[in-house]
């Protein structure tokens, strides 16, 4: 053991010689010489990264354990050293960046490093005397190509068990301002023009089903994430493991994590494909998609307030200008797009990395694990508070859906039945040219009855199927004539 003022270090070794590292610290010579190598970002590993690191070094203790492989007490150590690293004791301890070398085996060494640390401390021994070896017993019959893929994809599932309430509540919401919002009438548009009433309650509601289908689509593509090649060790062929030892790892990760996990079909599939990666990250990257899509409808929709649509109200979180009084801007759907583009980038970089593995293992590992949970992190934080602080405020501008509603051109469709598409486009065109509304038009061409136009033009009956008045055979009895 090496001293100085500034700090006191301890001396370790590995293959490639020895090296001076702080003596307070957990991990070893090893994570030592990967600081050196990767101060890329700064970023540190995920939480729930290594949340999961914990239960999987956890299960092979245990595993080991049963088997005789790692004897009891080391075994004992090792388990109490990695429920520690699950309960985030140590997670100052990690401290690779997660732009590191392939296959994530600076990670995987520190996470060794760390546990194989802290059970020697257990046992009675200093931090660098390694009673308990961090390859020899805390990595006894594994290898980072198989815990990393099975400790990137835990990590996965267990962050999107906080996404999927989330996603739940924002639906819910969406369907109670349906409701909220059912009696309100509006014009509808597409191509970015006036199209025929709707109900701003049909719209809302349509949003919250959005929403319960991405939620679905994740759960359906996470299935993919359950199959683990644990137990694969090098290449999948399940070197240096004993023969029960992968289905009795594998079981107690299940009972440890509480997720639903079993051993892969084919163990070098699991190591060569990282198909469950790209899948779960396209889900949210098409939850983004969807997601950008309903900000910015929401961000039109309350436009204004005196040149714009100004439908709907947002509520009011914060000034919106440095220069311009009283502006007030729709900052919940412009924080939504952001962080939606931000999923989207890790899509990409996920989908450019799960193609990139080269025969019996894909080495880009780290960048999936880091891109996919950071997505799902982000957009649980993001949709909470999109959520909370504007969904559940929205107000309706009555005044304005209802001036919409009776004065886009495109109530003249109701007509078609009636007066026949040609003859209701002829009064459409004449109410652009003249600033009339179709009821004049329709009106003051004697075309029907005074009591056909209210009904036949009321905004509410067209919001739903309804059977033709009997006004429609008269015009077909007439044509016959």
């Amino acid at each position: 053991m090496a001293t100085s003022q500034a700090q006191a270090t301890r001396t370790e070794k590995d293959s490639l010689g020895t090296k001076e590292i702080p003596a307070a610290v957990y991990y070893g010579i090893q994570t030592a010489r990967a600081l050196e190598n990767f101060p890329i970002s700064g970023m540190r590993a995920h939480p729930t990264l290594i949340r999961a690191f914990g239960m999987v070094k956890r299960a092979a203790a245990e595993a080991n354990q049963e088997l005789g492989l790692v004897d009891e007490r080391r075994a004992d150590a090792i388990i109490r050293a990695s429920q520690e690293v699950t309960d985030g004791k140590w997670d100052d301890q990690f401290v690779v960046d997660v732009f590191q070398a392939g296959a994530g085996v600076s990670f995987h060494m520190n996470t060794n490093e760390v546990i194989a640390n802290r059970a020697t401390e257990l046992l009675g021994g200093k931090l660098g005397e390694y009673v308990v070896h961090p390859n020899d017993h805390v990595n006894y019959g594994q290898s980072t190509n198989d815990v990393f893929p099975t400790g990137m994809r835990l990590a996965a599932l267990l962050e999107l068990e906080k996404l999927y309430p989330v996603l739940q509540a924002l639906a819910a919401q969406f369907e109670r301002k349906g409701k909220e919002f059912w009696e309100v009438l509006k014009s509808g548009r597409t191509h970015m023009q006036d199209a025929v009433p709707m109900r701003l309650g049909q719209e809302f509601a349509a949003y919250g089903v959005a929403i319960l289908r991405c939620s679905a689509s994740l759960r359906e593509n996470s299935k993919l994430l359950r199959e683990l090649g644990l137990g694969g060790s090098a290449v999948g062929t399940g070197i240096n493991t004993h023969p029960d030892y992968r289905g009795k790892a594998i079981g107690n990760l299940a009972r440890i994590s509480r997720q639903e996990l079993a051993p892969a079909d084919d163990m070098r599939y699991a190591m060569q494909s990282n198909l469950c990666m790209a899948a779960v990250s396209g889900a949210l990257r098409n939850l983004a998609l969807e997601v950008i899509r309903i900000s910015n409808d929401l961000r039109l929709l309350a436009s204004g307030p005196n040149t714009g649509f100004y439908e709907i109200i947002l509520p009011a979180l914060q000034p919106g200008s440095s220069i311009m009084p009283g502006k007030v801007n729709p900052v919940m759907p412009e924080l939504a797009a952001m962080v939606s583009f931000q999923v989207i980038g890790n899509d990409a970089a996920v989908a450019l990395a799960v193609q990139a593995g080269q025969l019996e293992l894909n080495v880009m590992m780290p960048t999936m694990s880091y891109s996919v949970t950071q997505s799902i992190t982000i957009m649980t934080n993001m949709l909470q508070v999109f959520n909370q602080r504007c969904v559940a405020g929205i107000t309706v501008n009555h005044d304005r859906c209802n001036l919409y509603a009776q004065s886009t051109v495109s109530l003249a469709t109701a007509l078609n039945p009636y007066i026949g598409y040609a003859k209701a486009a002829e009064i459409a065109k004449e109410s652009v040219a003249t600033g009339k509304s179709i009821i004049e038009i329709a009106r003051s061409r004697g075309l029907l009855k005074e009591e056909e136009i209210k009904q036949i033009l009321d905004p509410a009956r067209m919001t739903e199927p309804q059977r033709p008045l009997d006004a429609a055979k008269h015009r077909e009895e007439k044509v016959k004539k």
